[in-house]
């Protein structure tokens, strides 16, 4: 089996990383409410348009996307101690079901962690399934009893 390639997305990639976030919401039982080309089409456009705030890391197979994870980069108030302040929210970690299990996961997560501190972040956050939380806890991530959500 050929290796396993974890690096940014590349442009062109975009439509492909667009068809996992659609493969997920198949696999999690959902409807999309539009065709699977719109769906696409404006995701890669979302995708261009958003690099500044939204790194992509790609898992990639023999030139095929069988993985992705975003690192959304959030511009924090500045603070008397500095005036550029910055953290991370870790969304869309996906791998296709048969490429689950052999570590992937854990390697897209930690690709992410390295784009966070290379960009000068001081924080990485992640809302993850329970499924998940082993894969994120291998990769340095702990609860917090100070991060609270508001469901609206």
């Amino acid at each position: 089996m050929e290796a396993v390639e974890i690096r940014p997305a590349r442009t062109e990639e975009f439509n492909a990383v667009a068809g996992l976030r659609w493969r997920w919401e198949l696999e999690s039982g959902e409807t999309p409410t539009i065709a699977r080309s719109a769906f696409v089409d404006g995701f890669a456009d979302w995708a261009k348009r958003h690099a500044d705030s939204h790194r992509c890391i790609v898992a990639s197979r023999s030139g095929t996307v069988i993985g992705m994870a975003w690192l959304a980069v959030v511009t924090r108030v500045p603070t008397p101690d500095t005036m550029i302040r910055a953290t991370g929210d870790l969304q869309s970690v996906y791998l296709i079901p048969e490429e689950r299990t052999g570590g992937l996961g854990g390697r897209l997560v930690a690709a992410a962690l390295a784009e966070a501190r290379a960009l000068g972040l001081y924080k990485v956050t992640v809302q993850s399934t329970t499924r998940a939380i082993p894969v994120y806890a291998r990769n340095g991530f702990t609860a917090s009893p100070t991060v609270l959500i508001a469901e609206l």
